[in-house]
Parts: C-alpha cells; sequence; structure tokens
C-alpha cells in the first residue's frame, strides 16, 4: 500500500510502499477512499506543538473507507460498512470525562494521525469502537471534511450555546469555516463571515452568512461593531491578530469560542473587560462520536453543503504548500483509488 510518511519534522512527506496491516484485537482494517488536509496535520508534520506526534508518522484524521477486515472481540462493525476515523482514535471510556459524554477530554485517548498513523494511506487501523459509521447518503468524498472540519465547528456552535437571534462571527472562512457558518445558521443565529479572501467570503454570502468582513481591507472589530456587535465569535484563524480582534467584537455576555491551535499561540486578554462585561471564554476541542453521528444526519438529511477539492496522495507536499498559501477555497480532500485496484478479502468473521 502507499502512505505518505514523515520521517522528520519540517521536512517534506515521501510517498512510500509498506505492507499492508492486520487488525489486532478490537480493530479494524480500512481500505481507505478519501482523507481531508487538515492544518492541524500541517502542525503534526513540523512538529509544531508541545506534544510531539510519533515519528515516522503518517498523517490524516479525516479517513474515510470501507471496513476490510475484523480483528477478535469487534462488535457492531461490518465487513463491508463504510467508516470514518476521526482525530478522537481512542478513549478510555472510564474516566469522569468519558463516563459523563465529554470523552474529547479524556487523558488517556489517542489521536489518528498523530499518536498512530492516520489515513494518508491507502489502508489504516482503527480502534473499532471509534470508526464512526457513515450513513447512506454521505459519500465518501463529503464525510472526510466532516470527520474534523464539520464535527469540530459543529461542536463549537453547541459548546457557545448558540441561541436563535444571536449574532454570531466566524474568524476564517475555509476547510472549517465554510461548515462553522451552516451550523450557525441552522440554530437560526445571524452570522458574519470574517476572512482576508474575497473568494472565501463570497463562498461565505454563498452558504448563508448574513454579512462579510474583508480583514485585508477593513477593521473587523469596527465593522462588527457597526452591525451590533457579535454575541459569539468562534475563531478558526491563526494569526495572533485575530484572537484580540475576536475578543473587541463581543458584546456584554459575549463567548469568545477558541478551536484554531497556532504554534506558539498565547491569548492575553484584560481581566477588567472580560469580567465586567460578562465575557466567557470557551475552548472547544473537535467532538465526540455522538457529535460526529450527529453532523452525518445533518448532511444526509441535505442541511449542509461541503466545499472540496481533490488531490493524489503523491502531491501531499505541494497540498500542503496550497493550504499554507491561503489559495484553498475550503478543504482539500486526497483520493485513494484502492478499491478499484485491489480486491476485496473474503469476508472476515467478527471474534475469529
Amino acid at each position: 500500500m502507499r502512505a505518505a510518511v514523515v520521517s522528520e519534522f519540517g521536512s517534506p512527506a515521501h510517498v512510500d510502499e509498506r505492507p499492508i496491516p492486520q487488525p489486532g484485537a478490537g480493530q479494524v482494517l480500512i481500505r481507505l477512499e478519501t482523507c481531508g488536509l487538515c492544518h492541524t496535520d500541517i502542525h503534526a508534520m513540523r512538529g509544531d506543538w508541545p506534544v510531539k506526534p510519533n515519528l515516522p508518522l503518517v498523517p490524516g484524521h479525516e479517513g474515510v473507507g470501507i471496513i476490510e477486515q475484523i480483528g477478535d472481540g469487534v462488535t457492531g462493525r461490518t465487513v463491508g460498512q463504510r467508516v470514518a476515523m476521526p482525530w478522537l482514535g481512542h478513549a478510555c471510556g472510564e474516566c469522569r470525562y468519558c463516563v459523563s459524554g465529554r470523552e474529547n477530554l479524556c487523558e488517556g485517548q489517542y489521536n489518528n494521525g498523530y499518536a498512530v498513523d492516520g489515513g494518508f494511506s491507502e489502508y489504516m487501523l482503527a480502534d473499532a469502537r471509534f470508526a464512526t459509521p457513515v450513513p447512506d447518503g454521505v459519500s465518501a468524498l463529503d464525510a472526510a471534511p466532516l470527520t474534523c472540519a464539520g464535527v469540530t465547528t459543529y461542536a463549537a456552535i453547541k459548546n457557545a450555546r448558540v441561541t436563535p437571534g444571536e449574532t454570531v462571527a466566524i474568524f476564517g472562512v475555509g476547510g472549517l469555516g465554510h461548515l462553522a457558518v451552516q451550523y450557525a445558521r441552522l440554530v437560526g443565529a445571524k452570522v458574519i463571515a470574517v476572512d482576508v479572501t474575497t473568494e472565501k467570503l463570497d463562498l461565505a454570502t454563498e452558504l448563508g452568512a448574513d454579512h462579510v468582513v474583508n480583514a485585508r481591507d477593513t477593521d473587523p472589530v469596527r465593522a462588527i461593531r457597526d452591525l451590533g456587535g457579535a454575541d459569539v465569535v468562534v475563531v478558526l484563524a491563526v494569526a495572533p491578530a485575530v484572537f484580540h480582534q475576536a475578543f473587541s467584537s463581543l458584546n456584554r455576555g459575549g463567548r469568545l469560542v477558541l478551536v484554531s491551535l497556532p504554534a506558539g499561540g498565547e491569548l492575553t486578554v484584560p481581566v477588567f473587560d472580560t469580567v465586567l462585561k460578562g465575557i466567557s471564554i470557551i475552548g472547544s476541542i473537535v467532538g465526540t462520536r455522538q457529535d460526529l453521528a450527529e453532523v452525518f444526519a445533518l448532511h444526509a438529511a441535505g442541511r449542509t453543503r461541503v466545499v472540496t477539492e481533490t488531490r493524489e496522495l503523491q502531491s501531499v507536499n505541494s497540498s500542503v504548500d496550497e493550504v499554507l498559501a491561503g489559495t484553498v477555497p475550503a478543504r482539500l480532500v486526497f483520493q485513494y483509488h484502492t478499491a478499484d485496484v485491489v480486491p476485496v478479502r473474503e469476508p472476515a468473521t467478527a471474534g475469529r
């Protein structure tokens, strides 16, 4: 199988031939159809964050594919089933976070494409419990971005407790932001989309944003204030100035939702304004399996639209360059052809 491998932080990935792995107890082997390219993958490839991924690394946590084999003890998953492999690759299931429905905060979790090999590959292994079924009506191409960009922004809107009629400002319209605009609209919010690219702002308008602000030539704080201010701001961009602009755009009682993770990022806020205005600062990290199931259900019902462009795995490094240059309208998705060239093995039996 082909896999994009990172052997040294900051160096280009190289596409190698590797043996197809075999599933262990509790695992499934997935023949991948697609995998989205998330900015987190780029951070992983560069070793940007304090906790480094294991090397050599196969990145990717928006993998979607067909179960080809199942390991001992697997129940609830079948050969031939389409599943998605999100960032949350495993959680302990027993800690207070897991049992209270906050498995994304589990301290015993590991993450696909970071602690274990991910979806920049034609096959991957996954914990069967965390391989989330993709419903009929959701294509592998659409499911890939929904697996991270979708569930992350959906959870951010949920965590902000947005109510109908409130104003939500989305800073950063791209792979995540174009979905955040739609989720905010679905709960009845007025949406202001902020970006520095005309094409992305045009996309936001097409997807239902009530107002757009080009921060390249307009002060976004003043523009949002002129529109009545924001009750919720979701930060999806990584530029340091964005965080201060987002805070300053909030109305009294506003909620600042932090999603993006800039390398070495820190946020300083004025305590006086935070306290007197009743501002809440919320960190929102991906979502749970239930959140992802809800994201898929919404898409299957025709409530959301995913904007993608496909790439071949061989172009992994140039694709990273495209994302960093900001020239991608929404989400790049690697599309594999193993289904066309590799025969499906005979169905395995659960627990064998």
